[in-house]
């Protein structure tokens, strides 16, 4: 049994998370972690929400609320979303929390008595009219290298070349709008990465378990040579600078910038994880590799934006930290998933936001939506035309169609039992091998993170369920041989059986109502592994069976012509 850390990127507070920010981290990250549970390995899967820097502060103003309540009040919102979206976190933790904030004053410490951090006075733009430093996302302006007008200080959203905010043309305050700005000298701690330049990139170079996406994000970065980087910002929201309880003379209105503390929640979520259990050191066997985590594969999920974060900044905190801590093994980035041209966006409330598609339809149906069109090589378009495409052909036809005319049938002909008679043919050799091949081949995607491939797999075994049925054709041989007719439908519930197994990864709920409907115990929903002819007679002879209710709806052209209305796309 192996143990697998599985961490994707902290959702930020600020409003509920879209589709896209569902398809590049959480969603492939529960997907993957439920199908190593199938595989019966310890997993430990960690999220929280990312509380601190700007745009917390900026939305809590603009609610008319302190920060603090804003946060506690989103956190659960987006738990809420995440539970409605079956997403299986062993624990859903925040970046607020004491834990976070003992952790990266820890780090802080340390990287500084390593040689890693110093104190430099830098030029920072100040607000008149706000009467303060106005911190990197708190100023906006027109991009020095694409000209997008839009930029933020600290990243063009066009170009995706991080900014210093006195880099930007026409600078404005995000907080008031008013340009009435001028640069002022402020101190801050910055983290010495060009320091570790060679470390980080003989890490990286030895990492075989990247996609190409990953790899090559942070080799440009190291490439273009490491930049040292202020971890303090101006501002009051966040974690304090300070070391012990005493905070550093000359940064009592300073705090920790987000991107310093942000990944180092993952610690702190598992710390709150041991806690809320009553174990409070049991997150060391996770974290610490002299503390037993030296047997455990970390994998992270992300989007693309991320990458340079989790393969450059982080590392550096926690390779520069020269302390045992784990590192990932394995890291996973995702592309966007586009909206009729352009991204899914929170801050321009573009596209389908979670909450809002939980209203429309059960997560199930999002849920393989999205993983069978996962933004892998390339960015993926959503479409209404594409959603109710998949929808209706591969869940309520391929799968739901199959579920229900097998179920139904037992409990017609076979008074609703698992039928013991009729002798194994060629259409059960046929499925037989068809079961070998593929279920080898979807477990050797899921190992790959391939999630495309994953999906397109399970849709094609649930195709050869159907293509059995039309070879073995109980209902015409029912007529005049109950026999042979009982050998079809015996298989064909195992195969109902096998394709709700292989769908919990996906779509955790309707697999379920197929399981439960088939009596199938909790302990016996593993992945399924070994002779297939044994899977195909699994379930006990007399076994009674239910047919479980309609598993899908067919998603109609009305239904596309009112969502396209609603939230745009060329329907």
């Amino acid at each position: 049994m192996a143990r697998i850390l599985i961490t994707s990127a902290l959702p930020y507070i600020n409003g509920i998370k879209h589709l896209g920010n569902l398809a590049g981290s959480m969603l492939p990250a529960d997907v993957y972690a439920r199908f190593q549970r199938l595989r019966g390995h310890d997993v430990l899967y960690i999220c929280a929400t990312d509380e601190h820097g700007t745009p917390a502060e900026l939305a809590a103003q603009k609610a008319g609320i302190a920060v603090s309540d804003y946060c506690d009040e989103q956190h659960e919102i987006q738990k809420s979303a995440g539970d409605g979206f079956s997403l299986s976190y062993d624990y859903f933790g925040r970046s607020s929390n004491s834990q976070n904030a003992r952790l990266t004053q820890h780090f802080a410490h340390v990287l500084e008595e390593r040689g890693l951090i110093e104190e430099r006075t830098e030029k920072q733009v100040y607000s008149i009219d706000d009467g303060r430093f106005l911190p990197d996302r708190y100023v906006e302006g027109t991009c020095p290298h694409c000209d997008f007008e839009k930029a933020r200080g600290d990243q063009c959203d066009n170009c995706g070349r991080l900014l210093d905010p006195i880099e930007l043309k026409n600078p404005y305050s995000a907080v008031s709008g008013s340009t009435n700005i001028e640069i002022r000298d402020t101190t801050h701690l910055y983290l010495l990465q060009s320091k570790m330049q060679d470390d980080i990139r003989e890490w990286v170079e030895k990492s075989t378990e990247w996609p190409q996406l990953a790899k090559s994000i942070a080799l440009k970065w190291l490439d273009e040579g490491l930049q040292d980087r202020a971890i303090t910002r101006d501002l009051s929201w966040g974690v304090p600078v300070a070391y012990e309880g005493k905070v550093r003379e000359g940064f009592e209105n300073k705090v920790f910038y987000v991107w310093f503390d942000a990944p180092i929640e993952y610690i702190g979520a598992t710390q709150e994880w041991a806690e809320a259990k009553g174990e409070p050191e049991a997150w060391k066997s996770w974290w610490r590799t002299d503390e037993g985590a030296d047997d455990v594969t970390y994998v992270q999920f992300m989007g693309k934006d991320n990458v340079a974060f989790h393969t450059v900044s982080f590392p550096v905190t926690i390779l520069g930290s020269q302390e045992p801590w784990k590192l990932v093994d394995r890291l996973k980035a995702f592309n966007w998933v586009t909206w009729y041209g352009g991204k899914f966006s929170t801050s321009n409330n573009r596209g389908v936001f979670m909450d809002q598609a939980l209203e429309l339809l059960p997560s199930d149906y999002w849920r393989w939506y999205l993983m069978a069109n996962a933004p892998e090589g390339s960015d993926a378009a959503f479409t209404w035309e594409g959603f109710q495409a998949a929808v209706n052909s591969d869940l309520a036809n391929v799968l739901g169609n199959f579920v229900n005319r097998i179920t139904k049938y037992t409990a017609s002909k076979f008074d609703g039992e698992v039928p013991s008679t009729g002798e194994w043919g060629e259409a059960e050799d046929w499925i037989a091998n068809e079961l070998e091949t593929r279920l080898t081949a979807l477990a050797q995607h899921y190992e790959a993170m391939e999630f495309r491939k994953a999906a397109a797999e399970t849709r094609a075994i649930w195709a050869a369920g159907n293509e059995y049925l039309t070879k073995a054709e109980p209902w015409v041989k029912y007529k005049s041989d109950v026999d042979a007719a009982a050998i079809g439908v015996r298989t064909g519930l195992n195969l109902a059986a096998i394709f709700g197994i292989i769908a919990q990864p996906l779509i955790p709920d309707a697999a379920a109502k197929i399981l439960d409907a088939l009596g199938i115990p909790e302990e016996n929903r593993k992945f399924p592994t070994g002779d297939a002819k044994a899977l195909l007679n699994a379930l006990p002879h007399g076994l009674n069976i239910t047919p479980p209710d309609v598993l899908f709806s067919k998603i109609e052209d009305t239904q596309i012509t009112e969502w396209t209305e609603k939230f745009g796309g060329d329907g």
